[in-house]
């Protein structure tokens, strides 16, 4: 077991503290979207592109006390972690600052 990632606004993560994180997408679809670090910037250049205030939650896999499962849910090939479940704050082990560059794109320099 290893890091997965959310890409969150800021906002929403403060109001989610203390927790449990339980985001739109839980209701909706029953998971919250989650990337590996290779998916990170595709996920954030395609979802994302250009918009400002956004924090990267690197969650520890074994500190998820949901179940997490790997899936392409849009038959891009690729298997994203998806957290069937809430997510408690103390399984991020580290909150990153997100800032996309000027040109609108995100990159991960200093990660």
């Amino acid at each position: 077991m290893g890091s997965i990632y959310h890409i969150i606004p800021r906002e929403e993560w403060e109001a989610a503290v203390p927790g449990p994180y339980q985001p739109a997408s839980l209701a909706a679809e029953g998971f919250i979207h989650c990337s590996t670090r290779s998916q990170v910037l595709g996920t954030a250049n395609a979802i994302f592109a250009g918009r400002p205030g956004l924090l990267l939650l690197e969650i520890d896999e074994a500190r998820v006390a949901s179940e997490i499962i790997y899936e392409d849910c849009y038959e891009s090939g690729q298997r994203f972690p998806h957290i069937y479940g809430p997510l408690d704050p103390a399984a991020v082990i580290r909150i990153h600052d997100f800032p996309c560059g000027p040109d609108g794109l995100f990159t991960l320099d200093g990660f």
